[in-house]
């Protein structure tokens, strides 16, 4: 039972927050310069023209009249048409996610690699110099922005190595090889960006286990630092690790939608961007909203997990 209210509180917070999320959107959205009707007529066009087609879009209809009707279409499964194609805006979002979502979930995977070694190795030897170097090197990487470490990669493999592409994208299906060397630099770029803010949290949480019984008893019966912070200290950490991937994730996928226009990947921050310029509202409040909605459900996520990481948080004890 008080698992299931666990789940169901969650599940609430989960609903309102993303009702929020699009009131937020729309209001922003259509706070925008510009007008749609006017950018598909052109500058000369005139104001009764411009008039006539914001009625046949459905511009001129209230506000209210219509959130309500885009949200209904969210609801099942229709984010709109796009005013200046004419084509579905789920049409337009599925291809570009793929791109996205390989770029998210490889960037993700790849800074727990470098994070978890580097914050344990950082906690071991935090009076020495490689806990030092660690530690200074974390700081660097979360003072470096997201852009700029991309074209550093971009001048140093691309142009001064020549070992990888420096922009464009190939699908999987068309030819692995190339899939996965275009996403090579933005996927470390992103991944040591990332893993530069989860090094300082990954050495704090192991410093906290190396002051710990069960560690020392583990050192006791003659197992090496290294074996015995990995074996009995993982576990513990994760809690902190996986509250802090569930508040990072937001900023990955901004950080993705920078790291697309500085390779030029056509994902969701590319289409993004051009519907933004051409106002074409309806393939903007559907991009965010998906995305809002991706954060919303890895957040909630985040929170299931703490379930099976955590036997007290079934039973309703205090963490």
């Amino acid at each position: 039972m008080q698992l299931g209210l666990r789940i169901a509180k969650r599940l609430g917070v989960f609903s309102v927050s993303l009702l929020g999320a699009s009131l937020l959107i729309f209001a922003i959205t259509q706070a925008l310069p510009g007008d749609v009707a006017q950018v598909l007529l052109g500058t000369d066009a005139t104001p009764e023209a411009v008039a006539q087609l914001r009625a046949q879009l459905g511009l001129d209809r209230p506000w209210l009249v219509q959130y309500l009707d885009w949200i209904g279409g969210i609801l099942t499964g229709d984010f709109g048409v796009s005013h200046l194609s004419g084509d579905a805006v789920v049409s337009l979002l599925l291809p570009r996610l793929a791109v996205t979502m390989w770029l998210v979930g490889f960037a993700m995977f790849g800074s727990l690699l470098l994070a978890v070694p580097a914050g344990m190795i950082a906690a071991l030897k935090r009076r020495s110099w490689q806990g030092i170097l660690v530690s200074a090197s974390a700081q660097v990487g979360m003072a470096i922005p997201v852009f700029w470490g991309g074209i550093l990669a971009v001048v140093i493999f691309a142009v001064w190595l020549r070992w990888l592409p420096a922009n464009g994208y190939v699908p999987l299906t068309q030819n692995p090889a190339s899939w996965a060397a275009h996403l090579v630099l933005p996927v470390l770029t992103l991944s040591a960006v990332q893993a530069a803010v989860l090094i300082r949290y990954v050495r704090s949480a192991f410093v906290e286990v190396l002051n710990e019984d069960y560690y020392r008893t583990a050192r006791s019966i003659g197992w090496t630092p290294m074996r015995a912070l990995f074996r009995h200290g993982l576990r513990n950490v994760a809690i902190s690790l996986v509250t802090v991937l569930g508040l990072q994730v937001s900023s990955v996928l901004v950080g993705a939608i920078v790291i697309e226009s500085v390779f030029s990947l056509p994902g969701l921050g590319s289409l993004l961007m051009t519907a933004v310029a051409q106002r074409d509202l309806l393939v903007v409040q559907g991009t965010v909203m998906f995305l809002v909605l991706a954060v919303l459900a890895i957040s909630a996520l985040v929170d299931f997990s703490y379930l099976l990481i955590d036997p007290r948080q079934r039973t309703g004890r205090e963490a």
